[in-house]
């Protein structure tokens, strides 16, 4: 098969690329910063694609002729919107606007198969940008798939997602190098993270089977804990224990205003936070159509948090 994995140069889609290649499909990646998908150049099955994704005519051109195009694209920051209940720029271009873009190509050039990743939470009520973002990304998509019956397509929630390079518990053991106590807004939200390769091979199982066609699948670990517990166990496996203190939201955020207000991408932002005021929980274990057993955390982030 021919697929199209867009941000398949990000922490996701270098896990499911090589499992992708490692089948012998023929792979193509399309980047703007060549650099950036320089670990896929070893797989010989994929192809990056020098491209820009938000422009019609590339989009347009990368999707022709593809038998499955995979949308991982997704942002954790954006200014915020102007507007109350809705989300900012960055967010809208990302998580709305391209998967409408990415659908409607598919429709035009009739490819079989569409599979999109959102996030777990994601509803048009949700208490931050990030989530009510995703979940009109979702909606874009299904307005799409509705005019176009043909088009098979499969959306994916996945929770926090762990793994060797990701930017999750590696934050953590980071802070908990260079500081002594951790003071944490949110601290008792509940999480239930998710192997990268759990998340990788249930995509894999999904685009093989005709059933998965027109569902979504929450992708969930086996475990729930609180913020406060990851935040506990980064610190641990690296090799640094460190007390976390639980910050009043409002202090957080006079927190997360200061980072935002730092050159580059912050490590917090009041968006994140807002994010945190609902439990990323599924309720339900990982469909068992995906054929995944979800991976414990315990038995992965130890292997790449080492003590130094």
């Amino acid at each position: 098969m021919r697929i199209l994995v867009i941000g398949g140069s990000g922490f996701i889609g270098q896990h499911l690329v090589a499992k992708l290649a490692a089948r012998g499909e023929a792979i193509y990646v399309p980047t703007r910063r060549l650099p950036h998908a320089r670990e896929l150049m070893v797989h010989p099955t994929v192809t990056i694609l020098p491209a820009d994704i938000h422009d019609d005519a590339a989009l347009d051109g990368l999707v022709q002729g593809m038998d499955v195009v995979i949308n991982l694209v997704g942002v954790l920051h954006s200014p915020r919107a102007k507007e109350p209940g809705r989300w900012g720029p960055a967010f809208d271009a990302a998580h709305v606007q391209l998967p409408a873009r990415v659908a409607a190509a598919c429709a035009k050039h009739a490819v079989k198969r569409l599979m999109h990743i959102s996030a777990l939470g994601a509803a048009a009520n949700g208490s931050s940008e990030y989530l009510r973002s995703k979940a009109a990304g979702e909606a874009a998509i299904a307005e799409v798939a509705k005019q176009h019956p043909e088009l098979c397509v499969t959306v994916f929630r996945p929770s926090v997602v762990f793994g060797p390079n990701d930017k999750f518990m590696n934050m953590f053991a980071t802070l908990a190098k260079w500081f002594f106590v951790l003071p944490l807004a949110g601290s008792k939200s509940r999480l239930q993270p998710v192997y990268v390769d759990d998340v990788a091979r249930a995509m894999i199982n999904a685009m093989d089977q005709s059933g998965t066609c027109g569902q979504t699948y929450d992708l969930a670990g086996p475990q729930v804990y609180t913020l406060a517990e990851l935040v506990g166990l980064a610190a641990k496996y690296s090799g640094y224990r460190r007390a976390v203190i639980d910050l009043p939201m409002g202090i957080g955020r006079m927190q997360a205003w200061f980072f935002e207000c730092l050159p580059g991408e912050p490590l917090m932002s009041r968006d994140n936070l807002d994010s945190l005021k609902t439990d990323n929980v599924s309720q339900a274990p990982i469909d068992p159509i995906l054929d995944v057993i979800a991976t414990p955390l315990e038995a992965v982030v130890p292997t790449y948090l080492k003590p130094n």
